[in-house]
């Protein structure tokens, strides 16, 4: 099976590497999947979950809440240059539902955007 290996790094840190068949993220442009042997392209990411369906010894479906950056594949190298990521499982539900209540009342439209990334992130991954 042809794989594509995938760097998601955040500002502060390096969220996730592997191997992976096809990554799922939204740019700019609208959504986009890349699969091995895709087109080099280089994109601008927007908030949403991106999807990482990883293969080999922890294969398995990956999901991070990603806050703008850029994305970059060619030679079967992606990578995804974040502002903000946080994996699913490290995103604690009831403080970004308590972030999102928040930012409504105060009509701050950035963190809401943030709180309701994150939680979409952890619905996709259930």
């Amino acid at each position: 099976m042809a794989e594509l290996h995938v760097e998601l790094v955040a500002a502060d840190r390096k969220v996730w590497s592997g191997e992976a068949s096809l990554v799922v993220a939204r740019t700019s442009s609208g959504e986009i999947g890349i699969m091995p042997g895709h087109q080099p392209l280089l994109g601008v990411l927007v908030s949403g979950p991106v999807t990482i369906r990883s293969t080999g010894a922890d294969s398995g479906t990956v999901i991070a809440a990603v806050h703008g950056g850029f994305i970059s594949f060619a030679d079967n190298k992606l990578s995804i240059l974040a502002e903000i990521a946080e994996l699913s499982y490290e995103i604690d539900v009831q403080r970004a539902e308590r972030a999102l209540e928040k930012a409504k009342s105060e009509q701050d439209s950035a963190a809401e955007r943030r709180a309701d990334v994150r939680l979409r992130a952890v619905a996709v991954a259930r």
